[in-house]
């Protein structure tokens, strides 16, 4: 496949000889290639540059029958962003909660009333694996029609062994059935089902010692994640829940700090490849992530759907140079949206993070949330072919044109996706 036609090609190459996430002001390093070109091969990146310089390879004049080429009319192609927190394993919206906020009850109350995460347990349970399946793979189709060709995606509305892994399943053939790449965390540590209540470490050992073994033994998960908050699991149990998911070869990562400040010296000695929400993050937290490459993914299309007044510091922790991801938090509580380019404009406005800031967290940093940096994330050769292309002159336009689409079509792994969510070429 030949994209030819490019009007900006944002690359997302380093600009430095640094390794590691995106910080400070290597955010804003786009590299943007004017009148542009990019030749794929077998879902990989083989080349890029000026269209003129590329059609002038002796290759492509040899084989240029044989490629397809889509002309891209002058138009934005940047990296497909990579959603690095999403929850899509989940039957129907959550509308009663979504009245009750609007009336005035908060987040925690509406769960106090059996609203909540555990309002969505049920449907998941008593759902079968192909229903599951379908509810995901809808999901990752609306994602890729909005620019994002990979997805993070955590099972963690079953709360029992079973619905778990079902779950996971589900993630796993709804992934199979869709050209992008999808990364399956096991998040039974999301609340504490009722059928547990007052008996929180019977729980957390059942997430430890059934969930994650099974899990890690039948590959339907590469991440653990907790819900490090009040009233779902506390920076101990996490911490025993890590223990368990590092025994058995498996990644961590933790939603921290969303509602109410939580310390995370004690989970500094996982491997974390991220922390999740970080809204209520002391400083002292901060200083340190600024010396490791663990991303603070943020996830402002929550605080908007929750109708918060403050969104994730972002300022506050790129100036301390801190690694940022953004993601949609795509749920069925707190954020319903499988939209980048609306999270990428909430960035922009509510955040003051720079358009250019915003794009190197949804892509290049999202990859590292994800620990697939070496594959995913910019455009470069040997990665794998993964892009969208946006109906805009400048890559501002993105941020900037909110509640709309304009992504024109996406590349996953080298399959060319229409904005009517069917792969066309391949």
């Amino acid at each position: 496949m030949l994209l030819i036609n490019i009007g900006q090609l944002l690359t997302l190459r380093s600009g430095s000889d640094k390794s590691g996430p995106r910080r400070g002001t290597q955010l804003n390093e786009l590299e943007i290639i004017k009148d542009a070109a990019v030749l794929c091969l077998e879902g990989k990146i083989v080349s890029f540059g000026k269209s003129k310089d590329a059609l002038r390879d002796s290759w492509l004049k040899k084989n240029r029958r044989k490629v397809i080429e889509v002309d891209c009319e002058r138009q934005v192609v940047l990296p497909g962003f990579v959603d690095s927190h999403t929850h899509p394993v989940f039957v129907a919206p959550r509308l009663v909660d979504f009245e009750k906020r609007v009336a005035g009850a908060t987040y925690e109350e509406i769960a106090d009333a059996g609203g909540g995460i555990r309002s969505s347990v049920e449907g998941v349970r008593k759902a079968g694996k192909s229903r599951l399946t379908e509810s995901v793979l809808r999901a990752l189709r609306e994602m890729a029609e909005q620019g994002t060709t990979t997805i993070e995606a955590k099972s963690g509305y079953g709360l029992t062994l079973e619905s778990e892994l079902k779950s996971l399943a589900a993630i796993r053939d709804a992934a199979a059935a869709w050209p992008g790449t999808v990364v399956a965390t096991l998040l039974g540590a999301h609340v504490v089902p009722k059928e547990f209540d007052g008996k929180n470490d019977k729980y957390v050992t059942e997430v430890c010692e059934k969930m994650i073994p099974l899990a890690a033994k039948r590959k339907l998960a590469q991440f653990v994640d907790v819900f490090t908050e009040r009233g779902a699991f506390s920076v101990e149990d996490t911490a025993t829940i890590f223990a368990a998911a590092e025994k058995h070869g498996l990644g961590v990562r933790a939603h921290v700090c969303q509602l109410s400040e939580t310390s995370l010296e004690p989970l500094f000695r996982f491997n974390l490849a991220s922390f999740d929400h970080m809204d209520c993050a002391n400083d002292a937290d901060i200083r340190e992530l600024a010396r490791r490459d663990t991303i603070a993914t943020l996830l402002p299309g929550a605080n908007y759907f929750l109708g918060l007044e403050k969104f994730p510091p972002a300022r506050r922790l790129i100036d301390a140079g801190v690694p940022v991801a953004l993601a949609t938090d795509y749920n069925p509580g707190s954020s319903p949206t499988p939209s980048m380019p609306f999270v990428l404009s909430l960035a922009c406005t509510h955040m003051k993070m720079s358009p250019a800031e915003a794009i190197s967290a949804a892509t290049i940093n999202g990859a590292w949330a994800l620990r697939l940096d070496e594959r995913k994330g910019s455009i470069e050769a040997g990665k794998d072919a993964d892009f969208a292309v946006f109906e805009a002159d400048d890559y501002r336009e993105i941020p900037y044109w909110f509640a709309s689409n304009r992504c024109a079509f996406t590349v996953l792994n080298g399959t060319l996706f229409a904005s009517s969510g069917s792969a066309v070429l391949g």
